[in-house]
């Protein structure tokens, strides 16, 4: 039970921590106060001193006797019945210890606040003290549960925030393989033309692999650099389909100094691509923009659906790794009123409307 107590008494964490100084302060501001109250009652402080000393022993062993033996071997396992009865024979043996100490080291008044002098164990002596003595476990084991409270709720805190951390984490790293998968094919593609593209698309290429091994492991990134990071990857595609592709690029408003979650705006561009200008014979026109206004980035990419793509594989987007995986990082890294998505089909084009806090 000790080694529990102590135990109990020094808990560490970041931001809360009990020790042995706050039960030695708690301690003595309940013996001031204990004194100076029956003192002031009995005008006589010498009296309320030793009375308060003698019984101080008493609260204490109660007091932590319940909070480190009692609770944790009864209240703890629901064993109610027999936690209440323990405690009242533990209130009651301590009331006898306290009426002998009373009487042979104090005053052979052992109640001078009560009705009338008390030489012996009366019942109403027994029953008043043991009251008095619940009220003390009371009031220790409410503290001690209500701190118990506080860090149970912060290791749930803790953990939950570390979980979506973890979740956040797993998605991004799902960014990465399922870029670099594509990207990967489209490099073999070129090698089996023997295309003089190949070169230029493995240097693009790492230098996006740079970028997403040093520069996204914060939870924000410079707005700037998402941009920078979107442009090569447009480079890539443009080294890849020529004069076949045309692609239209707005960035408007102050962009400096904004943030945001890193490869969060590269699936909307891959599902472009994937679902317009790899299905596309012709030329394909690809409209993206960038617009900071105040506090919030309006994203907004558009691409031509072609005759091949039906309505059911572009709902069926929707679903797939790139735009779910967006969708599961908005909604944990996200408050509610921090974005708003958008994406609509309207049988010519695709279309993709992200309002995000930056």
């Amino acid at each position: 039970m000790f080694q529990k107590i102590k135990e109990s008494i020094s808990i560490n964490d970041s931001n809360f921590k009990i020790t042995v100084r706050h039960h030695v302060i708690f301690w003595v501001i309940y013996f001031l106060f204990t004194t100076f109250r029956w003192g002031s009652y009995f005008n006589d402080y010498e009296y309320a001193f030793k009375t308060t000393l003698l019984g101080f022993s008493i609260h204490m062993t109660l007091a932590y006797f319940n909070l480190y033996y009692l609770m944790p071997k009864f209240i703890y396992t629901r064993k109610y019945i027999i936690y209440g009865l323990a405690l009242i024979t533990a209130l009651f043996f301590m009331v006898i210890i306290k009426f002998n100490l009373t009487y042979y080291l104090v005053s052979n008044n052992v109640w001078p606040e009560g009705p009338q002098a008390t030489t012996t164990l009366t019942l109403n002596y027994v029953i008043e003290m043991m009251l008095g003595e619940l009220y003390v476990v009371a009031f220790a084991a409410a503290i001690k549960v209500t701190f118990d409270w506080i860090k149970e709720h912060k290791r749930l805190v803790d953990m939950e925030k570390l979980q979506l951390e973890t979740e956040l984490r797993l998605l991004r790293t799902q960014v990465s393989p399922h870029f670099f998968f594509n990207t990967l094919n489209n490099i073999y593609s070129l090698t089996i033309e023997k295309s003089e593209k190949a070169p230029k698309i493995i240097l693009k290429l790492s230098e996006l692999m740079r970028y997403l091994l040093y520069e996204t492991k914060q939870k924000r990134q410079s707005l700037t650099k998402e941009i920078i990071c979107l442009q090569n990857y447009l480079d890539l595609e443009r080294i890849r389909y020529g004069d076949q592709l045309k692609i239209n690029m707005d960035i408007s408003g102050e962009i400096e100094d904004k943030k945001i979650a890193p490869m969060l705006l590269l699936s909307f561009l891959e599902n472009s691509f994937k679902h317009g200008a790899n299905k596309n014979t012709g030329i394909v026109k690809i409209d993206i923009a960038f617009n900071v206004i105040e506090e919030f980035l309006h994203f907004r990419v558009s691409n031509p659906i072609s005759n091949e793509t039906n309505n059911n594989a572009i709902n069926s987007t929707r679903g797939g790794i790139g735009i779910s995986n967006v969708k599961k990082r908005l909604e944990l890294g996200y408050n509610e009123d921090e974005y708003y998505l958008d994406i609509n089909n309207n049988g010519e084009e695709y279309i993709v409307n992200l309002k995000i806090k930056v």
